[in-house]
This record gives C-alpha cells, structure tokens and sequence, in this order.
C-alpha cells in the first residue's frame, strides 16, 4: 500500500534519507562484524558474543574507525555538509555519510574499496587495529 500524504514531496525526501541511512547502516554492520570476527581469530579468540559488553565495545571501535576512515577519505564540499546536531560522534559521522551517500555519484564504489582496505588492516597489522596514540604510546 503506498504511503499517502498531503505534502508528499516532503515525505519523498525524508523516505528516501532514512532508506539510505538503513542501507548504509546495514553495510557498515557488515563490515564491522567482519572486521571484527577476523580480528577475534587472528588473536586466536572465541566468536564474538550479542550480549558481550566487552563484544560489544570492540565492534562500536570497529564501526568508528570505519567511520573516521570513510570521513577522512570520501570528500564532501563544504555547500553539502549536512547541519548535524549529534549527541555522539558516531551519530555525526553517519550523517555525514548519509550525505556523501546521497550526494556522490560513485559513493558506494568507493566505499566497497576502503571497506576491503578496512578488512585487510588487521591480517596486514598482526590482528591488531590501534588507534595512532594508541601506536605511539604504546610500550615495548
């Protein structure tokens, strides 16, 4: 049944925003939990587990250093910055590249290419993925 609204040109717009946020959800989920999975049996550890508080902190890593990634590298002018008031940096970063999203033409070839750069890192850096203080601060 279709959707049926007064300003429908709104509703276009608005359906369209959260059909993109869901697909780019969906896919950083998925490379995430890859991410994450891998680097679990790099170091030889056990699968991750849902209700895991420690599991869950180490995806939401994974999904930021995604996220400040795919910030770094996909460009996005200036004049189609989205105007975000989020209560967390991943919550900004998202929007942003809902925006990319819907603004790039080649946004989604572009971030297939850094998401298998993102999967290779941690077999590349011996299962680990640290932060640069993290790097430089760290002992031994």
């Amino acid at each position: 049944m279709p959707y049926r609204h007064s300003d429908r040109a709104q509703d276009l717009g608005a359906r369209i925003e959260h059909e993109v946020r869901e697909r780019l959800e969906e896919a950083i989920d998925f490379v995430c939990l890859d991410a994450l999975v891998r680097t679990r049996q790099a170091r030889g550890l056990p699968a991750p587990v849902a209700d895991s508080p420690a599991d869950r902190a180490e995806y939401t890593e994974h999904v930021l250093s995604f996220l400040r990634l795919l910030d770094a590298e996909v460009p996005l002018t200036d004049q189609r910055r989205p105007n975000v008031n989020a209560d967390s940096e991943e919550a900004r970063l998202l929007a942003g590249q809902v925006a990319r999203a819907r603004a790039l033409p080649d946004y989604w070839q572009r971030f297939e290419a850094l998401s298998a750069r993102f999967l290779a890192e941690p077999e590349a850096s011996g299962g680990e993925r640290r932060g640069l203080l993290a790097r430089l601060f760290s002992r031994g």
